[in-house]
């Protein structure tokens, strides 16, 4: 009786081997088609998405936004041909097992990954609306530098000192954007201090002549430069001069823009007979005739100065 019970199992299983072998070779021509469409959708795809990617380039002069949905595009075109590739093979069973594996996974993973899930929704949103271009120079909460990527899960800056940083686009969302290019313009500003006897109306027309001697400065009727009295200072009149810059080459160009006139205005001052005074400090000694509770002397170098001058 045994005997004829493992012979019974070895034809069964020798049997459903033959089957599973048959039942191959009959789907290999349904595999292979399959296989066939998804290189077919992958190759598709990508072309469509590159061709999607340079059309909207073209259209909207935006590399940002074109590269984000040129990627979409083929990424849908691609999971599109997997699922028809797995249909025709025979193999639909499983590519309905995987619409509802992701189905059902979905909440679970939606907690898992919320992050994620947040990041993505925030680079679709902001594909179509965000407070900046490619190269535009922005400040994300504490990050300052240029914008160089837009990803689906993140926004990359390169900073001017050489930093590449990530930020995730649900802060970019929702942290406040600085753009300093998008119209092409900044005001710099600096304070210059002149002596209290200098005509501070003759400065000012100094100053505002040395500005128009840099040709990177910029003034118009929109952006007009101009010099203010800032402060009466211990031993100076302070002016704060504001001049237009182009910031389309922010930060390298607008602060040569910078130093430049800063020295313009310093030399200017100088040549027509402004001074302008190091900070003074006065010192006040309280007592009267009382004897004094420290000796003041004169240092040697001092004394022989003060001695020459009387002579």
């Amino acid at each position: 009786m045994l005997q004829n019970n493992d012979a019974s199992q070895v034809k069964t299983i020798s049997e459903a081997f033959l089957e599973f072998y048959d039942n191959f070779i009959a789907q290999l021509p349904g595999i292979g088609f399959g296989l066939v469409i998804i290189i077919l959708g992958v190759l598709i795809g990508t072309w469509i998405g590159r061709f999607a990617r340079q059309r909207i380039s073209a259209q909207t002069e935006d590399p940002l936004m074109s590269r984000f949905l040129g990627k979409a595009i083929r990424f849908f075109f691609i999971i599109i041909a997997i699922m028809l590739g797995l249909k025709a093979a025979g193999l639909g069973g499983i590519a309905t097992g995987i619409l509802t594996a992701a189905g059902a996974s979905a909440v679970v993973l939606g907690f898992a990954f919320k992050d994620i899930g947040e990041n993505f929704i925030a680079g679709i949103i902001l594909a179509f609306n965000r407070p900046f271009n490619i190269h535009d120079t922005v400040e994300i909460g504490e990050n300052f530098g240029k914008v160089k990527a837009l990803e689906f899960r993140y926004t990359k800056l390169k900073t001017f000192d050489g930093k590449d940083v990530y930020i995730p686009n649900s802060d970019v969302l929702t942290k406040p954007v600085t753009n300093y290019t998008e119209d092409g313009f900044y005001r710099w500003s600096f304070v210059i201090g002149i002596a209290y006897e200098d005509n501070i109306d003759g400065a000012k027309a100094t100053v505002m002549e040395a500005l128009k001697k840099e040709p990177n400065v910029i003034e118009d009727v929109e952006h007009q430069n101009f010099v203010i009295e800032d402060e009466l200072a211990t031993s100076t009149v302070n002016l704060k001069v504001f001049f237009w810059v182009d910031t389309k080459d922010f930060r390298r160009m607008a602060m040569i823009t910078k130093g430049n006139v800063v020295r313009k205005v310093k030399e200017a001052l100088e040549d027509n007979g402004y001074y302008m005074p190091a900070d003074i400090q006065e010192i006040k000694i309280y007592g009267g005739n009382k004897q004094l509770d420290f000796p003041v002397r004169l240092s040697p170098e001092i004394k022989n100065n003060s001695e020459k001058d009387n002579i």
